[in-house]
């Protein structure tokens, strides 16, 4: 028997991306088989499907995509708690690559395996997999204090959203930043005390005023390039500069010299990447969270699985707003 899952055909554009019947997938020792709800889409994946990630996601087409899935395990396999059959559950899928995902059925290893409480939708724990863990990671990092000005930029996406709401909580005043009226409003309704618009020519003076002159002390940098440096180049002194994000084609370039002589702490990616057993903890952190209403996802579109190329031309055109998920039903 087979089963439907999306497959890269060759690297390329959203259109390279077919639903075809794959061999049915069996969990192995260590392993369990999740019949999958939702399916976590990332903008990574646009990068990995188009071939520009294969330095360091060196898989070769055909593969299916996605890092991440909800949904229920049907199976395991040897070695494996028999108990967390019929559990629902969320879990990076650990395969080369981050894939596997977009599936109606996808393995993973047992021990990426995070319950979720009863009662909890699956798409909304599906949604905080990626986007819950690295939020709470980057504020654990950052260390968010409640007299701080937080600037998020890439405020209107998964993450982005996920952030503000972070930020709020430890007390902090944010400044959400993001491209078109659309995303603006959806900031604004999240209750940031700000919002700018990265694609008026006067957005970092607008940062700038907004924070009565200093600047913000902590950027969360979710777009990278330009924009980024350009968020650096406003940073109060002694503040705090994470980049986390490239959706812009690269990480913003910041020069060390000039980070020291303004007393700036600067993480990168490397720096904040959780490994398997933090990114457990602190996505069970997360679901706690959601189960009581203190982190609330916002899922902006979602797509039935033979779409999948809908859902990734969007992400790549910026027209989405929040978290966007694949359906596939289980």
């Amino acid at each position: 028997m087979g089963t439907q899952a999306i497959e890269v055909t060759r690297f390329g554009g959203p259109e390279v991306l077919a639903l075809s019947s794959v061999p049915e997938p069996v969990a192995g020792p260590g392993q369990a088989l999740v019949s999958v709800t939702a399916a976590d889409v990332l903008f990574l994946d646009t990068a990995i499907r188009s071939g520009r990630a294969t330095a360091w996601f060196p898989v070769r087409p055909p593969f299916v995509p996605g890092g991440g899935v909800g949904g229920r395990v049907t199976a395991v396999g040897d070695g494996v708690d028999p108990g967390w059959a019929g559990r629902p559950v969320i879990a990076r899928t650990g395969a080369a690559g981050g894939t596997g995902g977009y599936a109606e059925q996808a393995v993973v290893p047992a021990d990426r395996l995070v319950a979720v409480p009863d009662g909890v939708d699956l798409a909304g724990a599906t949604a905080l997999l990626h986007d819950g863990a690295t939020a709470l990671g980057l504020a654990r990092h950052t260390g968010i204090q409640p007299t701080d000005w937080v600037l998020v930029l890439g405020a209107a996406g998964g993450l982005g959203l996920l952030l503000l709401q972070i930020a709020q909580a430890s007390g902090a005043q944010v400044i959400g930043a993001a491209r078109g009226a659309a995303k603006l409003d959806v900031i604004r309704r999240r209750g940031a005390e700000a919002v700018v618009d990265y694609s008026q020519p006067d957005w970092t003076a607008q940062v700038t005023a907004a924070t009565g002159g200093a600047g913000p002390d902590v950027v969360f940098d979710g777009v990278g390039g330009p924009l980024g440096a350009a968020a650096f180049g406003v940073l109060a002194t002694g503040g705090r500069f994470s980049a986390h994000g490239a959706a812009s084609g690269g990480f913003a370039a910041i020069d060390p010299a000039a980070a020291q002589r303004r007393g700036v702490t600067v993480r990168g990616i490397e720096q904040v990447q959780a490994g398997a057993g933090e990114h457990h903890e602190l996505a069970q952190r997360a679901l706690a969270l959601l189960e009581v209403g203190r982190l609330r996802p916002v899922i902006g579109q979602t797509w039935p699985l033979p779409q999948a190329a809908g859902a990734h031309a969007a992400l790549e055109a910026r027209t989405a707003i929040g978290k966007t998920l694949l359906t596939v039903g289980g």
